[in-house]
């Protein structure tokens, strides 16, 4: 007679539970540990493309307009009679007086040389050319004229200028500056004394 039994069923000695089996499904793989070559090397390589970037960023910058360049040194510069013109006496050859040499704006201004149109008279300047004005530093110089021959110098010196050279970073310039009506006064009064022997052989125009 059969006996028959219910309870578990035990595995046989060739069976395993399915979840010992199998594994982990993505097994964990170790990370590579980087040399200190290596870790230098993407150091460098990083610090790299940061600086590509960076000169990029630089080169590609939008850039301010050039600035104009600077007027002509005619167009700042003024020179003015400042008075105080010595009176020479008869049979002297030279005299002096003052100007006054200023600059509006812009960059310095080399005053290279001081002259006149007339080949009867030289002139030396103090302090000698070239000296240099900038822009509300105002300059002062003494001007002496030297009368080479009477017979040439004029009687009615009119309107008589100073021939100036001028140079700054753009341009190197002569401008005639005319004085006004009071230098061509005391210039007239200083060559009619100082040639007051001569007056019959003096030219009577400018």
């Amino acid at each position: 007679m059969g006996v028959n039994a219910i309870g578990p069923i035990e595995p046989g000695e060739d069976t395993y539970d399915a979840h010992e089996v199998q594994g982990p499904a993505h097994p964990v793989r170790p990370r590579p540990r980087l040399t200190r070559r290596h870790r230098t090397a993407l150091a460098l390589a990083t610090a790299a493309a940061i600086g590509a970037t960076s000169l990029g960023l630089y080169l590609t910058r939008p850039r301010p307009p050039a600035p104009p360049p600077p007027l002509h040194p005619s167009q700042t510069v003024s020179v003015k009679y400042e008075g105080d013109m010595t009176h020479p006496r008869v049979g002297e050859r030279t005299f002096s007086f003052t100007i006054g040499v200023s600059q509006d704006a812009g960059p310095p201004v080399s005053v290279r040389r001081i002259a006149q149109p007339s080949a009867a008279l030289s002139v030396t300047a103090a302090p000698h050319t070239p000296f240099t004005v900038k822009t509300g530093s105002p300059r002062t110089a003494r001007i002496t004229m030297h009368i080479r021959e009477c017979r040439n110098v004029p009687r009615n010196a009119g309107l008589p200028f100073l021939a100036v050279t001028l140079r700054n970073a753009r341009a190197k310039e002569t401008q005639s500056f005319i004085l006004g009506s009071a230098y061509a006064k005391d210039l007239s009064q200083a060559l009619t004394a100082a040639c007051t022997q001569n007056t019959d052989v003096m030219s009577k125009t400018p």
